[in-house]
């Protein structure tokens, strides 16, 4: 009984000893480490800019993104993130000074110099924003399934059948494949040729033809831009000319454009627009697809019909 009771208290006293030891180590610790940081109330926030203690990246109150170069030069109203684009969490500026306090830079790269002399001073690129599907960031309008279906939709009145609206300085690259395509079709079909234009005259034009030669430049997986999306925007047809209709396909609904590539040749896809200009039901049926999605129209307000060709919608397509 003895011998039991020695044992038990010497691991009692044992225990004890550990948990004396684990309580200092734990004081020690907590007395050398800091304290933790706490987030200032909005009450405090207040006191904080009023005192004038907060920096200047302190003191904001949404997220500042840096707009480095203006895209093709073209300037738009920087406070107009809500009423253009529905953004109204974060804030634009074109104040290079600002560069070291910003939330981000924005960088258009068509305006890099070559020997990158115009960047920052310690430029990173952490995402891209482009036309490309696999982008960070997707530059393209917003086409989105409606959650109950509507009636069907009604084009504008029409007075041209086939347009094509066009920078007169391209016409002089003969080897271009839009001048080409441009050359072949004109064999067969009369098409309305007219030179570039923008603001209200270029989306009232666009809107007055039955159908649009939405012909790009290059052509590149995923690159499909405002050629394409106004007119589809605005209740005209597309002619498309650009990568593969699956990849067309992969964003907007397949029955609401006309493929180059789905006609052997330029006469065959002229008979196919002059039949639909004699058939009215076969020509509205390429505006089913408006029951079920809805898309997003292109900045037509007075205050910004010069700069319609330069806006952004940052969203991700959906369908």
């Amino acid at each position: 009984m003895t011998v039991l009771s020695t044992g038990v208290l010497r691991n009692l006293t044992l225990v004890i000893l550990i948990l004396s030891a684990l309580t200092v180590l734990l004081l020690m610790y907590f007395k050398s480490s800091p304290l933790p940081k706490c987030h200032p109330s909005p009450v405090e926030w207040s006191e904080i800019e009023k005192s004038g203690n907060a920096s200047a990246k302190t003191r904001r109150k949404k997220p500042v993104l840096l707009v480095w170069f203006w895209p093709e030069n073209k300037k738009f109203d920087l406070q107009d993130c809500k009423t253009l684009l529905g953004i109204g969490d974060c804030q634009l500026s074109d104040d290079k000074s600002l560069a070291s306090e910003v939330d981000g830079v924005l960088l258009y790269h068509k305006a890099i110099s070559q020997d990158l002399s115009n960047l920052p001073t310690s430029p990173l690129f952490n995402l891209t924003m482009t036309y490309r599907k696999d982008a960070d960031i997707q530059v393209r309008w917003k086409v989105s399934a409606r959650k109950t279906p509507e009636k069907g939709f009604t084009p504008p009145p029409k007075r041209r059948l086939v347009c094509w609206i066009v920078d007169s300085k391209e016409m002089t690259n003969t080897f271009n494949q839009t001048y080409n395509a441009y050359v072949d079709l004109l064999k067969h079909i009369a098409v309305d040729l007219i030179d570039k234009m923008e603001g209200e005259d270029y989306l009232s034009t666009i809107k007055s033809c039955k159908f649009y030669l939405s012909l790009e430049s290059s052509i590149h997986r995923d690159y499909i831009t405002e050629k394409f999306t106004t007119p589809l925007a605005l209740g005209t047809v597309p002619v498309a000319l650009g990568p593969p209709r699956r990849n067309y396909e992969s964003f907007v609904p397949g029955s609401s454009f006309i493929h180059v590539n789905d006609f052997a040749d330029s006469a065959a896809l002229a008979a196919h627009l002059q039949s639909l200009d004699q058939d009215e039901e076969a020509y509205l049926r390429y505006f089913d697809w408006r029951k079920f999605y809805t898309i997003g129209t292109p900045f037509a307000d007075e205050k910004y019909r010069d700069q319609v060709k330069y806006r952004f919608s940052w969203v991700d397509s959906q369908v």
